[in-house]
């Protein structure tokens, strides 16, 4: 029996070919390529930073967004899951029409202003017990944002 069948293949890669890590290849590639086509590779692979960044939204209407599930703000505006909040400064709590309110909200003799809405959204259940609306808004900060943009959207 002869020992061809033995022997193992070359220790430093495939066929006798070196071993090369990725990294090395990567270089060895960009290195060959004319400079027009490298600069081409170069900007494809790097996002741009026009592409990253992002126009800075109002925070009010950023506070909104998770309220503008259930809630619209223009005139005449839909109610879905929650009422229309179009005119809410100054309206008694449970009263625009359109929307079937919970008898603790319309019972509740609230007169909706900065003070009574902050306390709401801090803890609606709190303030008024049996009420429909359960999300709460605790950081003050975000409220006070989303107050702001209540009171100017919904007076338009």
């Amino acid at each position: 029996m002869s020992d061809k069948w033995l022997r193992r293949a070359p220790v430093n890669g495939y066929m006798g070919r070196p071993i090369v890590s990725r990294p090395e290849r990567i270089m060895k590639f960009l290195i060959g390529l004319p400079p027009v086509a490298a600069v081409v590779f170069a900007l494809t692979v790097a996002p741009s930073p026009s592409v990253q960044a992002h126009p800075v939204a109002d925070p009010g209407a950023q506070a909104f967004a998770a309220c503008r599930a259930c809630h619209t703000l223009q005139a005449g505006g839909k109610s879905t899951m929650g009422p229309n909040l179009h005119g809410l400064f100054g309206r008694k709590a449970g009263s625009a029409g359109g929307f079937s309110y919970s008898p603790a909200l319309k019972a509740s003799n609230i007169r909706w202003d900065e003070k009574t809405l902050d306390q709401y959204l801090a803890a609606p259940t709190k303030m008024v017990p049996g009420t429909r609306m359960v999300i709460r808004v605790p950081d003050p900060a975000k409220r006070k944002v989303l107050i702001a943009y209540l009171k100017a959207q919904t007076a338009k």
